[in-house]
Formats: C-alpha cells, structure tokens, sequence
C-alpha cells in the first residue's frame, strides 16, 4: 500500500469515528448490535466478480470492503484503490456493492466488508475464481499407422483450476484411459493417455479427447485426430452364376480390399495366362466370359498387393451341359417320388402292426384278471386263471 493510499485510509477512519461521537449512546447500542452480511463469490477467469455487502439497520455509519492483502478498495462511496478494473456499483447506509472484472486467479481469496460501529463488525466473503483449461492437443499420432502397431495418444490440457477431466472417444463410444495430473502454480496441467494394437478396422476412426470441467459448461473444449492405417489386401472372387452352363455369359470379379488400394489387379488361369482374350475380357478387377463352352473349365485365379504384402484367391469353374443338367433333373424327381411312396406304405404298417399288438395285450390281461374274480388269495388267483385259459382253448376246439 503505497502513502497516499495509507494517508486516504487513515481520514476515512478518523471519519467514521467523529460519526460515533455525533451519534446518541442509545443508538449506538443499537447500532453495535448490527452485522454486515455478505456471501462467497464464485466467477470465472477473465470474468466479473460482484462483491455485495448489506446491514439490515445503519444509523449512518460507513460500511468499507478490502482484498485479502487488507488494502481498502472502497470507503463507502471513496474509491481508496487505483485499479481499474474494481469499480462501484451502488452505495448507500445500507448496502456496498463493488464489481471487479477481467478477473484473474491472483484475485481469489478472503474478502472483507467492515461496519464502522463501537467495536468495528467484519464479514468475510471468500472470492473463488475458476481456472480455464485450454484447448487440449493430442500427440503421438503417426500417419499413416500400420497394421500390427503399437501406439500411444496423448491428450493434454494447462492452465485448469480446479483439475480438468479427459474424456476419450472412438468415434461416438467412450473408451477409458490412463489419467495423471501435476500441478502448475495455482493451475492443474492433465494428461490422460490411450494405448492401441493399430489393425485395419482403425483406420478412418476418429479419436477425440474432451476436456469436462465446470467452467467449461456452455463452451467445451476437445480436440480430434482421425487414424489413417496401411494394411496388406484381402481378396476375395465373387462369381455372378450358381451353376454356369454352356452358352452363358459369367463375370467373375476380384473384390480386394487394402491401403493403399492394391490395384491393378492379375487374373490367370491353371497358374498361366488367359487363353482366349476374345471371349475373355478383363476391364479393372472384372473377367467376363461372354459365351462359356467346355474349354473353358479350370481355375481362375486372382491376385493383387501393395507396398505391404500380396493376396490372392481362386475360383474353379466348370461348365455344365444345359441338357446333362435337365435329364438329371427329371431323374431326380422320379427318385423322390419312389421315396415317398416306400416311407408311406413303411409309416401304414407300423400303425396296423401296432394297433394289433394293443388289441392282443389287452385280451391277455381281460383273461387274467378273470382268475382273480371270486380267488381268497393269490394262489387260488393263478390257478383259476390257469383253468380259464384251458376252458377257452376247448371252447375254441369245439367252435372249430
């Protein structure tokens, strides 16, 4: 605090003191009876803090804010502090509000409102100013990536208050990563890193890193970095006939798929060149046969590469008989017709034989229970059942 200001601070309070004298000693006690009341303030960095302080009931006694360094900023409605950005807002016997804006993190701390009464009432207002995290950048990223990599992004953010969070993402789906934070003054630096095993589903994926933070509530911070990944091609031969028959027109084309894109691509036949280029045309990854015949059965094969490797596939193609095809077909219905009626006639005598058997247990069972009729005990039971067998044996000998 430099002289003039001691010198300013010093007159105010002899002021507020000859206000006491003047004052009666009945209100004076009224007055000691009063408290300011203020509350804690919580703004962002860059942005503006308003500092209320307020007393319910003030016999003209003034009311004095100061920083947490105890310097006088305001003396009722004096300015006691040469600092531009601390201005005031309103001033009366019962209320003191002043503003500081394009706050900075040096500004936090303990705020005090004074009431000059017999004894001085103080109120404290703690200043909480937040830390912006700047816009985070990502390292580590190589381009373009190969397939089989082993490699680590790195997301940083500075100058957070309180520590930031990191938040990553493969695409739209969050993926979790390792966390470590230090701090920088009154400021937090975080990184947060990801490892990846680069194969070729990574390649075109967007990996972004956002910064949460609750100063960060209207604007969020993220930064975006999209993986570009070399691979060796995969290829793969799709044919445009299930049965190709003599005549027909057949393509065969060469799907492959690689980074960079393995083009052009080589078709042979039975490991040599194609033998008939006027009814074999190859346009890009395609082989169009325009009329197949016998000569053309064989194996095609289809090759293609980059810089990273090369990948082939065959296809063995043979040319049916349109005719073979047709009698062949008719055999076969009839074979299935032949089928069907021998499962019928199976299926009907396993139902007649079985429905024989049931009837026939049943009569066996209606015999032996006529034993058991008028029997005291089980033995009588038995031999009783013994002489009806033997009286339906003559019965059916004299019907005979």
């Amino acid at each position: 605090m430099n002289l003039k200001s001691h010198l300013i601070f010093t007159l105010y309070t002899i002021y507020g003191i000859l206000l006491k004298v003047v004052a009666s000693k009945g209100k004076a006690r009224g007055i000691s009876g009063q408290h300011p009341l203020v509350q804690n303030v919580t703004v962002t960095e860059g942005g503006t803090a308003n500092m209320t302080c307020r007393v319910e009931y003030n016999d003209n006694t003034s009311l004095q804010w100061s920083n947490p360094a105890q310097q006088t900023l305001f003396f009722g409605d004096k300015k006691a502090l040469r600092d531009n950005r601390i201005e005031l807002m309103h001033a009366s016997w019962s209320e003191l509000t002043i503003s500081i804006t394009d706050v900075t993190l040096t500004d936090e701390g303990m705020y005090t409102c004074s009431l000059f009464t017999m004894p001085v009432r103080t109120a404290k207002a703690y200043l909480t100013v937040l830390g912006v995290p700047e816009k985070p950048e990502i390292d580590g990223l190589t381009k373009p990536a190969m397939e089989g990599d082993h490699i680590t992004l790195t997301c940083m953010t500075q100058g957070s208050k309180p520590a930031a969070d990191l938040r990553w993402f493969r695409n739209e789906k969050e993926v979790k990563g390792a966390k470590e934070v230090n701090a920088s003054g009154k400021t937090f630096t975080v990184r947060s890193s990801l490892q990846l095993h680069v194969d070729r589903n990574d390649d075109g994926v967007a990996y972004t890193c956002k910064v949460d933070h609750v100063a960060l509530s209207q604007t969020p911070q993220q930064a975006t970095e999209v993986l570009e990944v070399h691979y060796a091609p995969r290829v793969q031969i799709i044919n445009s006939l299930a049965v190709p028959q003599e005549g027909q027109y057949l393509k065969l084309e060469c799907v492959s798929k690689g980074n960079p894109s393995p083009d052009p691509v080589m078709w042979t036949k039975d490991g040599g060149e194609l033998p008939d280029l006027d009814r074999m045309i190859v346009e890009g990854r395609e082989l169009t046969f325009t009329s197949l015949n016998k000569t053309d059965n064989g194996t095609y094969r289809c090759e293609a590469g980059n810089h990273l490797g090369t990948s082939s596939a065959e296809y063995v193609l043979y040319v049916y008989d349109p005719n073979a095809l047709g009698q062949r077909g008719t055999d076969h219905a009839l074979i299935g017709g032949v089928v069907a009626v021998v499962v019928f006639v199976t299926l009907c005598s396993i139902i007649v034989l079985g429905r024989y058997l049931a009837r026939h247990k049943g009569t066996y069972l209606t015999n032996e229970a006529k034993g058991a009729d008028d029997a005291p005990d089980a033995d009588t039971a038995i031999i009783n059942a013994e002489g009806n067998h033997a009286h339906a044996e003559e019965k059916k000998e004299y019907f005979i």
